[in-house]
């Protein structure tokens, strides 16, 4: 059945933060801070007044859309821009601006102060995440203002551009699982354009857009807001930037919460594999969801197995003939395998997984097309945002390590093993970094925070993205006395926006009212 108008519209802003409403411009700017760095460097920044004002609607390297519309009770949104050094190495020198958006809190007399957010990728953008999401937070305004920001090379602060939207839709539509030397040649040859694409467009900034910079980032922010400690939510990759942030200021951390928690002892390897297993395990619980329901799945197969198998024959077929899309646009089997994994991030488009298999067995590639566009963060009007340029560019200044194609291809039988639908695609994708221009920075990153205050840690058991164990190695990590495991029995990528009463809770009770709760809490679905 062809996906409508509608509904693809309500992929295309529901399913991911980059492409829903936000706070962005690409050109009116806040008014200069009134000391800007030069003559006082870091002191200078660290006393800069932000000037807040109305946030118009998204850049296109925001995705797009419309300004965000006012919070209960009328509260609008207010967006600035924060002077930070290109080079926290050398601070007195050239200086770029993030920007940030910001909800203040409904009860001033109570208020605790901000609660910085950051969404993941990398790459997201924090000001079309925090609207997209700040019903979920009403209740933390109460005591906070809600505060985010494009981390630097991200959306409006300096982001790192690439290749044009119609390089991007060649790029997209290319065989990322090659089966001979002739594909493999194609794939090194497109990865290196795009990474000559970043480094001509963006060469100045990519070596500054790491994990350790943002985390300095936030610091000077903390201190701009006025915020003796930095109270932080961070969710996905904003796990790793929120334990980088304690491992540097640990004596700064305030009341934080890591959710949908990225392990900090795995490498570039071991990460690819453990999401390999996470979205296999993810798409095992929608077929098993399939199967029990019987005649009302439009899928084939009375078992797991069965279902699967249907998945995999869609896909090899879809390798050898794409189908069409949207437009003029096919369905390749590259983008059908991004598609499943995007629904795979929450059990509510699991629905739409559904469908858009049922469609693309008949012909009809649509939907997974605007599932796949939506993880890569194209706009029904063709434009993309820079989710997936600030992704490559954050992730490969981070990671030492540099995979060339025949090192991934011989990694292939675990990736295989480790998940029969997505193995390869992250298999191969090991090698995306290996034309890339600026040389990494670590192995993985050190979080070890001694003398913070408590972290909340929650971890999802049915989590696709950042596997459960994640969570488990960042409390081990922080070290005695910082990390408090808390753990989610349920399904999609994070625990606090999946609608359990019990999570919502306990983190609650900690943001608001500094209550830890007992190590090893389990909540279940």
């Amino acid at each position: 059945m062809p996906i409508s108008a509608a509904q693809r519209a309500a992929l295309l802003t529901a399913t991911t933060v980059l492409l829903a409403t936000g706070c962005s411009d690409g050109g009116d700017k806040a008014a200069e801070p009134s000391n800007p760095a030069g003559s006082g460097g870091l002191s200078a920044l660290a006393s800069q007044k932000l000037s807040w004002n109305p946030c118009p609607a998204p850049s296109a390297a925001e995705g797009g859309g419309p300004a965000p519309s006012p919070l209960p009770g009328n509260t609008a949104w207010e967006c600035s821009f924060l002077q930070t050094p290109l080079d926290w190495s050398a601070p007195e020198g050239r200086t770029i601006e993030l920007a940030l958006i910001r909800a203040r809190a409904r009860n001033k007399d109570q208020r605790i102060g901000s609660l910085v957010f950051n969404f993941g990728g990398p790459g997201g953008s924090g000001l079309t995440g925090l609207p997209s999401f700040a019903k979920d937070y009403e209740t933390l305004r109460g005591r906070y203002d809600l505060v985010s920001f494009d981390p630097r090379g991200v959306g409006r602060s300096d982001p790192v551009e690439c290749l044009t939207d119609k390089e991007l839709d060649a790029y997209y539509a290319l065989d990322f699982t090659p089966d001979d030397a002739a594909e493999e040649k194609t794939l090194a040859d497109a990865q290196k354009k795009y990474a000559d694409g970043c480094r001509k467009d963006s060469g100045p900034a990519l070596p500054h857009v790491g994990t350790e910079n943002a985390a300095r980032d936030m610091d000077l922010m903390r201190q701009v807001l006025g915020d003796a400690k930095l109270h932080y939510f961070g969710i996905s990759y904003g796990t790793e930037l929120g334990g980088v942030y304690a491992h540097l200021f640990p004596k700064n951390v305030g009341r934080a919460v890591f959710d949908a928690v990225v392990d900090p002892d795995a490498g570039v390897e071991a990460g690819a594999l453990g999401q390999a297993k996470g979205f296999q395990l993810a798409l095992d619980n929608f077929a098993q969801d399939c199967v029990d329901r019987g005649d009302r799945c439009t899928l084939p197969g009375t078992s797991v197995a069965e279902v699967e198998s249907f998945v995999t024959d869609l896909l090899a077929s879809l390798d050898k003939k794409p189908i069409p899309g949207i437009g003029d646009r096919e369905l390749t089997q590259t983008q059908a395998t991004n598609g499943i994994a995007q629904s795979l991030y929450s059990k509510e488009f699991w629905p739409y997984l559904e469908q858009g298999l049922d469609a693309a067995d008949g012909g009809d590639g649509a939907l997974l097309l605007a599932l796949s566009d939506s993880m890569n963060g194209r706009g029904q009007n063709g434009s993309y945002s820079n989710i997936q340029a600030a992704n490559a560019a954050i992730n490969c200044v981070d990671y030492k390590e540099r995979y060339t194609l025949d090192q991934a291809k011989e990694r292939l039988p675990q990736f295989r093993e480790a998940s029969p639908v997505f193995g390869d695609f992250m298999g191969w994708a090991l090698a995306s970094c290996s034309s890339w221009p600026v040389a990494g920075t670590w192995e993985h990153p050190d979080v070890s925070a001694p003398g913070s205050a408590p972290i909340l840690v929650v971890g999802n058991t049915g989590d696709p993205a950042t596997p459960y164990e994640g969570a488990r190695s960042m409390v081990k990590a922080l070290g005695p006395g910082v990390g408090v495991e808390l753990t989610y029995e349920g399904e999609g990528h994070g625990a606090y926006n999946s609608g359990s009463a019990c999570v919502k809770k306990a983190v609650d009770a900690y943001l608001l009212d500094g209550k830890v709760p007992a190590a090893d809490t389990v909540c279940s679905s």
